[in-house]
């Protein structure tokens, strides 16, 4: 099957590759080999697809329809293959298949172009709220996952060499409160990662069903705080946006039992890194909702 990576993948791995990465240059090759090991029939490229892997509908030798997802290591697809595993379908996507090849996962198909976003503001924070409880349970003992800590450690470093004009204070406020959040939490849970509305899609065997995660283990308060920030271009052109993004924070923290100034300070953290990462790479628009928004909190 010939094939062109979507735009927007092309675009975000461009943002982050590493000198002499290829592995966009290999992809055909790769999903042509995944593919037929599978003797999969390719139904279409899902577009606009995500920011870090290729996902293609398919369909099995006996028909059943299945999502082939290619993902290169920097997206850490084996910390999703172990994540997923652990859930065992419990509020995520399940894998159809054992581990084949690195980077190559064939799973469930959802309902692909219809997320918990399609639904009214205040439905979808409920109904993804309510996923998201599903995945906090106690790691793995077999799979080593990164921790909050080494995540936004690594984070941290790229903020304070990216700071710069108005973004300084910001950053000096994020990564005072992430300094205080890591010395102490509460629990560690095995979390979504990159937990946020368009990552909940409708299912057959529950209504809504999370995918895409990046896995990483911590306190609950880290995996809701992206989710705090879900719409922020429509929260940004109201002229009550910083009231309501506030008031997202306590009902968030109130309806998943975590403590509401850990979760503003996750947010704020989660925010400003965006913020800072988005300037990094030339989105400068991007940049100026979530440093607006993060100014809020």
């Amino acid at each position: 099957m010939a094939f062109e990576a979507p735009p927007r993948l092309v675009r975000a791995l461009g943002e982050t590759a590493p000198d002499g990465d290829d592995w966009l240059e290999k992809l055909p090759e790769v999903a042509e080999q995944a593919i037929g090991l599978r003797e999969l029939t390719v139904e279409r490229v899902q577009v606009p697809g995500g920011r870090s892997s290729l996902v293609l509908l398919v369909r099995r030798g006996d028909g059943t329809p299945a999502v082939l997802k290619l993902a290169p290591p920097r997206s850490r697809p084996e910390a999703e293959r172990a994540a997923l595993a652990h859930w065992g379908g419990l509020g995520a996507v399940q894998p159809v298949e054992p581990r084949v090849a690195e980077g190559v996962l064939l799973l469930e198909r959802l309902h692909p172009d219809v997320s918990v976003r399609s639904l009214p503001e205040a439905k979808a924070l409920l109904e993804a709220a309510g996923t998201l409880r599903r995945l906090w349970v106690e790691p793995p003992g077999e799979y080593v996952f990164e921790t909050v800590e080494e995540r936004t450690g690594r984070q941290a470093e790229a903020m304070r060499a990216g700071a710069v004009g108005d973004a300084v204070a910001l950053v000096d406020a994020a990564l005072s409160a992430r300094a205080e959040l890591v010395a102490a939490p509460p629990e560690r849970r095995l979390l979504h990662g990159t937990f946020r509305q368009s990552k909940v899609l409708a299912g057959e065997r529950m209504p809504w069903l999370a995918v895409g995660p990046d896995p990483v283990v911590g306190e609950c308060a880290f995996d809701l705080a992206r989710l705090v920030r879900d719409r922020v271009e429509d929260l940004i052109a109201q002229p009550s946006g910083a009231a309501t993004a506030r008031r997202r924070v306590k009902r968030l923290a109130e309806s998943l039992e975590v403590d509401q100034e850990r979760l503003r300070g996750w947010a704020l953290f989660r925010a400003v890194e965006s913020g800072v990462r988005a300037l990094r790479v030339g989105r400068p628009k991007d940049a100026e909702l979530l440093l607006e928004f993060a100014g809020w909190l």
